[in-house]
């Protein structure tokens, strides 16, 4: 193998990786962008912000803007995850749990304050999701 086709092969493989890791980045940020404003609920007085997780996109939204002052409730849905990414940890409230590898969980999170903001993670670390308080 000469040089040139070395470098043409480590380049398609570098490529190759980038979009199996990655994807499509614009399309997952416009996803979350979109869903951010239609995930919040406000049903007898309480709030309601719906975080779903699935394996391949992790947390949708993984961000959100909720209102302050408001019992608020969080309702985390699973579909088919397993690993780090069925255990929740919610640092603000000192929530930690393993979910169910698909189904519901609902979480009192309080009033929240104008300013203030939630982040919840996987087990890990490595997928998370903010919700912010105005």
């Amino acid at each position: 193998m000469n040089k040139t086709t070395s470098i043409i092969l480590t380049i398609v493989l570098i490529a190759g990786l980038g979009i199996i890791f990655f994807g499509d980045l614009k399309n997952n940020i416009n996803t979350a962008s979109n869903e951010a404003t239609q995930n919040t609920e406000i049903k007898n007085g309480i709030q309601y912000v719906t975080i779903t997780i699935n394996m391949e996109d992790g947390y949708l939204p993984n961000i959100s803007v909720a209102k302050a002052d408001i019992p608020t409730k969080l309702i985390v849905k699973t579909n088919g995850v397993y690993g780090c990414s069925a255990v929740l940890v919610i640092q603000e409230i000192g929530f930690h749990k393993t979910l169910s590898h698909t189904g519901k969980e609902i979480i009192d999170i309080g009033i929240p304050k104008a300013g203030e903001s939630l982040r919840g993670s996987c087990g890990m670390g490595i997928r998370s999701f903010l919700i912010n308080f105005s």
